[in-house]
């Protein structure tokens, strides 16, 4: 297995510098996945991983070695693009065996090692065809497969399922984190699907303009954010995260929302002073619903989505925020009747003014 490590890593084209300096070490036989939003770096840094884009400066790492100068083939990656890139005119044996019959293999080893990852992909009856007679997913397969007969150092994905119907990105999902347990492999992998890098990481990398916000374990990332940005950014749906000025209340200190007449009476934090500017983060699975003189919050129901085990309440507050509310099991409610809501104390984040973390969970 191997080990990737990238050191004060930049990436300008022309006078515009595309990554700022990134750190970052993906350690061996871990499932990394670079997440965010368009444009924010992601598939330009494992481009870089790949050897297909050259940095202005800092260093790659494989397994020690730095291979700022070693050209991509000789890097041992295989990477796998969201396009497939399978020649039309080949069998899906021949796109599998076409790496390995350039590198001279012997056909036995070819063949050894192409009806093994057809096996373990479950396209063995597929090998005869070719790509236009397959399915997105089948394809897909295909692309992974040929990765895997390479036996390579680590594997490189840049977003392999955006091409596939909802359905199918789940089954997908599962079958590369089936694959990743059964080979072991280092595998980064690059989205801009959240889910998809909750559900298969091992490590996350909030990426954002270049820079790295945020890297850690999925449930780290969900349940201590280190900025407003990953707070909003991880989690489906998203944290709502509502505008707040901190007043002086009692002993304990007041947070006040801003929303009609609302106040959040929370113990006095370090770091929070009557004036300063802060920004309350609760989830919507953390808002319950209440009676009018225990609640934070009271908001007309604008729309509701009933999906039988499970309600998502989507509510109009009197201030400028909407309020996502997540309910288990059915909630039959009606557009426009107004509910009151409390927040969990614990489950709740308060953000400073330059957006980095105050406090991950208030002491009740």
């Amino acid at each position: 297995m191997t080990e990737i490590a990238l050191r004060g890593v930049r990436k300008s084209y022309g006078d515009t510098e595309v990554i700022h300096g990134v750190d970052l070490q993906v350690a061996s036989g871990d499932f990394v996945v670079f997440v965010g939003p368009s444009g924010c770096g992601k598939s330009t840094l494992l481009r870089i991983i790949a050897g297909l884009e050259e940095i202005t400066s800092g260093t790659v790492e494989i397994d020690g070695e730095v291979v700022n100068h070693v050209a991509a083939s000789e890097r041992g990656l295989a990477m796998v693009f969201q396009s497939y890139a399978l020649y039309p005119h080949m069998s899906v044996y021949q796109n599998m065996a076409f790496g390995l019959e350039n590198a001279k293999m012997p056909r036995s080893e070819i063949d050894t090692r192409v009806r093994e990852a057809a096996g373990m992909l479950q396209i063995t009856e597929l090998l005869a065809r070719r790509p236009k007679a397959l399915s997105g997913g089948q394809r897909q397969r295909v692309a992974i497969g040929r990765a895997i007969v390479r036996d390579p150092r680590a594997f490189l994905f840049d977003e392999p399922l955006s091409n596939l119907d909802a359905e199918l990105r789940v089954t997908m999902r599962k079958e590369l984190a089936a694959l990743h347990a059964k080979i072991g492999g280092t595998m980064v992998y690059v989205t801009h699907d959240q889910t998809e890098a909750m559900t298969l990481a091992d490590r996350i990398v909030v990426l954002e303009g270049g820079n790295v916000e945020q890297a850690g374990r999925p449930l780290d990332l969900y349940n201590r954010p280190r900025n407003v940005f990953v707070a909003g950014f991880i989690g489906s749906p998203r944290m709502n995260l509502i505008e707040a000025q901190a007043v002086k209340g009692d002993e304990r200190g007041t947070v006040a929302l801003v929303t009609a007449e609302t106040r959040i009476s929370l113990p006095a934090l370090p770091g929070i002073g009557p004036g300063d500017r802060v920004t309350c983060g609760i989830r919507p699975e953390h808002i319950r619903i209440t009676e009018a003189s225990k609640a934070d919050v009271s908001a007309a129901v604008a729309f509701s989505e009933q999906l039988g085990g499970e309600t998502y309440l989507y509510c109009d507050t009197d201030g400028p925020a909407q309020l996502t509310v997540h309910q288990l099991g059915q909630l039959p409610v009606e557009n426009g009747e107004v509910l009151h809501f409390a927040f969990d104390r614990e489950r709740m984040h308060l953000f400073g003014e330059d957006g980095e973390v105050i406090a991950n969970g208030v002491p009740a």
